[in-house]
């Protein structure tokens, strides 16, 4: 018997054009991806980026990730799945604290509201690097969508969620997490740089990067070659439920079909 291969998914920037958003969806179902995921910004909504990689992939599970509850209330949040037409048994549906200072209340609140409202087969991710928010995402989500951790620090957020599990007595969700991936000659400068940018967005992330104490440049994979990016992603693999590898490469058909086919499952 053939065995499936593990499980893993493809992150892309919200307002990819819509046509090449289809082309690399249908690229990446053919490929064996359990899952595509779309980050949401300010000039560009992740889930309307999402809407377009279903209609190139109608059968892959779709994933935001994430929405901060800085700019996007529970209801707003619902009103937008709706208007994007997405099957909600293939939806996650991943909120974040963004730029709040005492997330964690608002956080289980937003939770909370989001299962009243949005429909009853739609997953609820929660984003978290640190402990806290860990724990609460093992508590209440449907899955905890971490982000720049190696595997040594996904195995410490692991038993963090599963500690806010074991309290709430269920079980434990999903754990994933982006892991950023560059291929070529200038792989490394797309990492460090990526990097470099998120180490100082906020305090909270300048804390996570301080408290990993890794030099720039080591959290995600560098590679020149298809056979370097799989040997990167191993060790990502085997630390999470769904690594969700997010392709550092120019928002064009040739350069995000390089990454997704040499980071295939």
């Amino acid at each position: 018997m053939t065995s499936m291969p593990p499980p893993r998914g493809l992150g892309v920037s919200a307002g990819l054009d819509a046509g090449l958003a289809r082309e690399l969806a249908t690229r990446c179902e053919e490929l064996g991806y359990h899952s595509l995921w779309s980050n949401d910004e300010r000039a560009a909504s992740g889930l309307e980026t999402l809407g377009h990689l279903a209609a190139g992939a109608p059968q892959l599970e779709l994933g935001v990730g994430v929405l901060p509850l800085d700019r996007h209330e529970p209801a707003r949040i619902a009103a937008a799945v709706d208007r994007a037409g997405i099957d909600p048994a293939k939806l996650w549906v991943g909120i974040g604290s963004g730029q709040l200072r005492s997330p964690i209340d608002m956080l289980q609140r937003a939770v909370a509201e989001l299962r009243e409202i949005l429909p009853r087969e739609t997953r609820i991710v929660l984003a978290a690097m640190r402990p806290r928010l860990c724990r609460l995402g093992g508590a209440a989500a449907d899955g905890v969508l971490l982000n720049w951790m190696l595997p040594k620090h996904v195995a410490e957020a692991r038993r963090w969620v599963q500690e806010g599990a074991i309290e709430a007595e269920r079980a434990a969700p999903l754990l994933a997490s982006y892991v950023r991936v560059a291929m070529g000659s200038d792989s490394l400068k797309r990492l460090c740089d990526e990097e470099g940018r998120y180490r100082i967005i906020n305090e909270s992330h300048r804390e996570h990067f301080a408290a990993m104490g890794v030099p720039l440049g080591t959290v995600g994979v560098a590679a020149a070659t298809p056979t370097e990016v799989h040997e990167g992603l191993a060790p990502y693999q085997s630390a999470l439920d769904l690594p969700i590898v997010r392709a550092l490469a120019n928002p064009d058909a040739t350069s995000l079909t390089a990454v997704a086919d040499a980071a295939a499952p």
